[in-house]
């Protein structure tokens, strides 16, 4: 079986988040009710629950000059997956981050960029120029 992740998220409203990911990220649906919904990122399972208002209190952090937000979950995906999505997105007028490469020519190198979902999620996409230094050096 292949390694994915699961998430499960509060959120606002599932029509506003099932057309984010579906439409506009292009992720598939799973299974769902009236009260949640199962989003396939990239082969990872997320869940929304319809749990009503919340708050998060996201801080940020510094990362080679770069504001980045501590609360936030994404997908690594290959250089072609990573452009196909940054460049949908921008089709579409999101607000996204602009494409920004940490690590430059050390192990771990990456392309990074983030967008915000309905839910006030920050989602981050990531390509690493080497795929074996997405976890070892």
């Amino acid at each position: 079986m292949r390694k994915s992740f699961h998430l499960s998220l509060p959120c606002l409203n599932l029509v506003e988040t099932k057309s984010f990911y579906i439409d506009n990220i292009g992720a598939s649906m799973g299974r769902f009710s009236q009260n949640w919904l199962d989003i396939d990122l990239f082969g990872h399972q997320i869940t929304f629950t319809n749990a009503g208002s919340f708050h998060f209190s996201v801080p940020n952090y510094k990362f080679e000059g770069s504001i980045l937000p501590s609360f936030h979950f994404g997908t690594i995906l290959d250089i072609e997956s990573f452009n196909e999505v940054y460049n949908r997105l921008r089709s579409k007028n999101f607000k996204i981050t602009g494409k920004t490469t940490f690590l430059k020519g050390e192990p771990g190198e990456h392309i990074s960029f983030f967008i915000t979902d309905p839910n006030e999620y920050k989602v981050e996409f990531k390509s690493f120029k080497n795929p074996k230094h997405v976890f070892h050096t």
